[in-house]
C-alpha cells in the first residue's frame, strides 16, 4: 500500500537489504529502562545485640498485589561474618546476589586470605547502586548488610540511589514506617545494643514481623532469620512461621465478620 511504501525501502537489486525507515514507537521503541519493579519482596529488619546482629526477612514474592511466590529466600549468607538481604525487585536482587557470591567464591579459590567484611560489602554495594543510578538504570532494591568486624557488630543500609548509612537498628519498606519505633524502643529499654540480649532482640523482630503481617498487605507470616554472632559463624535459619491472631481485626473500624 502507499502507507507501507512510505515507511520502508525495497531491497536493492544486489541483494542487500534496504534500510528500514520504520518510525513507529511500537516496533522500534529504542533503548528501554526498568520503569517499575515487577515481582517484589517486602520489608527487611535488623538489629544489633550485645554479641552480634540479627536480621529477618519474609519469603514472599508479590506480583503486584498477588502473593504469587511464597518461598523466595531473600537472606544471603556471604561468608562466616557477613549476611545481606534486600527488599524491592527480586530479579535485580538475584542478579546482584549472584555477583556477590561469585566474588566470594573467587576469593576463596585464589586464597588471598581476604573475605568480604560487612563494611567492605556495604561500601561496594553503595558504589554499585550509585553507578547504576547515575546511568539511569538502577537496581531496584534496598539492601541491609549485617555482620561482625573486629569483634563489633555492623549494620549498614543502602538504597537504589546509593544513599547509605550505618545504624544500630534498620528497616526497609513499610518496616521503616511501622517498625523502627519498636526496634528503637527495645534498644532504649536496654540502654543501647550493648545491653540487648539475643532473646530480646529476636522477640522484638518477631513482634515487628507480626505488625507487618497484620498491617502490610505485601508481608507474609513465613520468614528467614540470620544471626551473626561475634565469636561464631553466621547462621541463616528458616523458614520460620509467625503465630498470628486475627481477632485483632475486630478493633479495625468498619470491620465486619
Amino acid at each position: 500500500s502507499a502507507m507501507s511504501a512510505s515507511f520502508y525501502t525495497k531491497p536493492a537489486n544486489n541483494g542487500n537489504a534496504g534500510v528500514a525507515m520504520e518510525t513507529s514507537w511500537d516496533s522500534n521503541p529504542g533503548r528501554q529502562r526498568t520503569l517499575q519493579p515487577i515481582t517484589t519482596g517486602a520489608s527487611v529488619l535488623a538489629i544489633k545485640y550485645n554479641a552480634g546482629v540479627i536480621m529477618v526477612a519474609d519469603t514472599l514474592g508479590s506480583y503486584g498485589s498477588l502473593a504469587k511466590f511464597r518461598s523466595i529466600p531473600r537472606v544471603l549468607r556471604v561468608n562466616d561474618a557477613t549476611v545481606a538481604a534486600a527488599s524491592g525487585d527480586l530479579a535485580d536482587m538475584q542478579f546482584l546476589n549472584t555477583v556477590v557470591e561469585n566474588h566470594a567464591i573467587d576469593e576463596e579459590i585464589h586464597e588471598h586470605g581476604i573475605a568480604y567484611s560487612p563494611a567492605s560489602l556495604h561500601s561496594w554495594l553503595t558504589r554499585v547502586m550509585y553507578n547504576r543510578r547515575s546511568r539511569i538504570n538502577p537496581l531496584w532494591n534496598t539492601y541491609i548488610v549485617a555482620g561482625t568486624e573486629a569483634g563489633q557488630p555492623f549494620l549498614g543500609y543502602v538504597n537504589m540511589l546509593g544513599v547509605a548509612f550505618k545504624e544500630d537498628c534498620l528497616a526497609t519498606g513499610f518496616g521503616s514506617h511501622l517498625c523502627l519505633g519498636l526496634l528503637r524502643e527495645a534498644l532504649d529499654a536496654a540502654g543501647g545494643y550493648a545491653g540487648l540480649t539475643e532473646e530480646t532482640a529476636t522477640s522484638a523482630l518477631e513482634a515487628c514481623l507480626r505488625v507487618l503481617y497484620y498491617r502490610d498487605c505485601r508481608a507474609y507470616n513465613q520468614y528467614q532469620l540470620a544471626n551473626v554472632p561475634v565469636a561464631k559463624p553466621a547462621q541463616v535459619s528458616g523458614p520460620h512461621f509467625l503465630q498470628s491472631d486475627w481477632s485483632v481485626a475486630k478493633l479495625v473500624k468498619h470491620y465486619t465478620e
